[in-house]
C-alpha cells in the first residue's frame, strides 16, 4: 500500500531500492506520527472537515495505537510503504472509509516534519538529563578531590601544579557550555510545521495555531516554504549540538586513558569497565573510555554527514532528505549511551593521592617559586633565570604548600556557580510544556 499509489505496476527492486531503511527508521517516530495524527484531527474537526463522532472514534484508535507503540508491538507490514501509511491501514481496517480521512489538509512531507520534530525534542530531552547525570557525578567528583594535587601539562610536558579538582570541574563547565548548544537546539526544533503540507500551504483553512498549542510546541515555523527547508537543516543544528557533547566526552575519555596507564596511575578505573589481553595476565584495558572515545567522535562527524547530503539541494522537497533519517536518528541511542557509560565510570573511579610523592613532579613547582620571588621584589625576568639554573644544577627543592586564590584556581573552583549555569539552563528548556501537552493530547483533555 502506497498513500500515492494509482494504476500501474511498481518496478519490484526499484521499490527496494527507493524505500531502503526507510521502514526501518520510521520505527522511531511511529508515536510521535500518531500524536501528530491526533492534534491534526483534531483541528481537522474544529474547522468542519471532521464530524464530532468520527474524532471520537478516530482518536480512540489512534490512543490504541499509541499505545501498541510504547509497548514495542507496533510494525510496518511487509508492503507498507511507511509508518504514515501503516497508521492509515490500521485505522482503515478498524474504521472503513473514515480513516482516509486524517490525510485531509496535509501532506508526508509536513507530517513526517512533525514527526522528526515531536522525536527529536524527546530526544534531546533524554540528552539533557544524561548530560546533567554526568555533571552531577563531576562536580561531585571536583568537591571530593579538590585538594588533591596532579601535574598540569602542557605539550604533555610536566607544566604546572593542577588537582583533581580542576580537572573533574574543567569537564563538568564544559558541559555546561554544551548544554546552552543542546538548548539552541531544542529551541530550533521545537517548532511546529504542521500545515506546510508539501511546503506550500493548503487551501484548507488549517487552524496551525490550534496544532501548536495541542502539540506543545513554542511556536510555528510560519512561512510554509521555510517549514519544508527546515528539512536537514534542523538535524544539522541538532547534530551539532550533540557533537559538543561528544566533543568533551572524547577529550575527557582520551585523559582518563592515558592517567589510568601505569606510567601515568593518577586514576584506577572500576575492574567491570576494563578486559583483559588474552596473552597478558597482568592486562586491564580501558576499553569502555575507549569505546566512548570513538563514539564519541564517530558522532562529532554527524554534523558533516548530514550537511553533505543536504546543502546542495534548492529549495523544496527532495528524496535525498530520506537518507539523514539513517545517520541521524540512531544517534540519539549512541550519545545517551555514551553518556550513562561515563556517569558509570566517573563515580566509580579512584584516585591517586600521593602523585605529588614522585620528585620527576618536582619541577613544576618552578613557576610557584617565581612568583614568590618575584613577590618579594625580585624582578620577574631575574627570578624566572634563578630558579631555571637552580633546576639544571639539581639545587631547586620546591615548597609544595601552594596558595591560588582567583576564581576558577586551585584553592577557588567556583563550583558552585558552575552549578548554577548548570541549572539555569536546565530551567529554560521548559521540557514541562511538551510533556503537558502530549499527555493532555492523550488524555482527550
Amino acid at each position: 500500500m502506497k498513500l500515492w499509489e494509482k494504476d500501474f505496476e511498481i518496478n519490484k527492486e526499484i521499490e527496494r531500492f527507493t524505500v531502503g531503511r526507510d521502514r526501518e527508521m520510521d520505527l522511531y517516530l511511529a508515536k510521535y506520527d500518531v500524536l501528530g495524527s491526533m492534534a491534526h484531527i483534531t483541528m481537522l474537526e474544529s474547522i468542519g472537515l471532521l464530524k464530532a463522532d468520527e474524532l471520537k472514534l478516530l482518536l480512540a484508535e489512534l490512543r490504541k495505537i499509541y499505545a501498541q507503540c510504547e509497548r514495542g508491538e507496533f510494525v510496518i507490514e511487509d508492503g507498507i510503504e511507511d509508518v504514515h501509511s501503516q497508521v492509515e491501514l490500521m485505522l482503515t481496517r478498524s474504521l472503513g472509509d473514515m480513516g482516509k480521512k486524517i490525510h485531509s489538509g496535509r501532506s508526508r512531507n509536513d507530517q513526517v516534519l512533525v514527526d522528526l520534530k515531536l522525536f527529536t525534542r524527546h530526544e534531546l530531552k533524554d540528552i539533557a538529563e544524561g548530560v546533567k547525570q554526568l555533571f552531577d557525578e563531576l562536580i561531585q567528583k571536583s568537591n571530593q578531590y579538590k585538594d588533591v594535587l596532579m601535574p598540569g601539562y602542557t605539550h604533555l610536558q610536566v607544566a604546572m601544579p593542577s588537582s583533581f579538582g580542576l580537572w573533574f570541574g574543567a569537564y563538568a563547565e564544559s558541559l555546561a557550555d554544551d548544554m546552552l548548544f543542546l538548548q539552541a537546539a531544542y529551541r530550533m526544533t521545537n517548532r511546529n510545521p504542521l500545515g506546510s503540507a508539501a511546503g506550500y500551504g493548503s487551501s484548507f483553512p488549517l487552524d496551525r495555531s490550534m496544532t501548536t498549542r495541542l502539540l506543545g510546541f513554542d511556536s510555528m515555523d510560519y512561512n510554509v516554504v521555510y517549514a519544508q527547508m527546515g528539512r536537514g537543516k534542523m538535524e544539522r543544528n541538532v547534530a551539532f549540538a550533540m557533537a559538543s557533547v561528544a566533543g568533551t566526552m572524547a577529550k575527557m575519555a582520551f585523559d582518563a586513558c592515558l592517567f589510568n596507564s601505569q606510567n601515568f596511575s593518577f586514576v584506577k578505573l572500576p575492574k567491570e569497565c576494563t578486559t583483559g589481553s588474552s596473552i597478558m595476565p597482568h592486562k586491564k584495558n580501558p576499553d569502555v573510555f575507549e569505546l566512548i572515545r570513538a563514539k564519541s567522535n564517530k558522532l562529532q562527524g554527524l554534523p558533516q554527514q548530514v550537511m553533505l547530503i543536504m546543502n546542495n539541494l534548492p529549495v523544496g522537497y527532495f528524496r535525498d532528505l530520506q537518507i539523514i533519517k539513517e545517520v541521524f536518528l540512531p544517534a540519539f541511542d549512541e550519545l545517551k549511551d555514551c553518556l550513562g557509560m561515563c556517569a558509570y565510570i566517573i563515580n566509580r573511579m579512584e584516585v591517586n593521592e600521593r602523585i605529588l610523592d614522585n620528585p620527576m613532579y618536582d619541577p613544576m613547582f618552578s613557576v610557584e617559586e617565581v612568583n614568590r620571588l618575584a613577590a618579594n621584589g625580585m624582578p620577574f625576568r631575574d627570578a624566572y633565570k634563578k630558579v631555571g639554573l637552580d633546576i639544571e644544577a639539581g639545587r631547586f627543592s620546591p615548597d609544595k604548600n601552594i596558595h591560588h586564590t582567583h576564581e576558577g584556581s586551585i584553592g577557588n573552583l567556583c563550583n558552585d556557580r558552575i552549578a548554577e549555569l548548570m541549572e539555569k539552563t536546565m530551567e529554560e528548556f521548559h521540557f514541562e510544556h511538551m510533556t503537558r501537552a502530549e499527555e493532555q493530547l492523550l488524555k482527550g483533555e
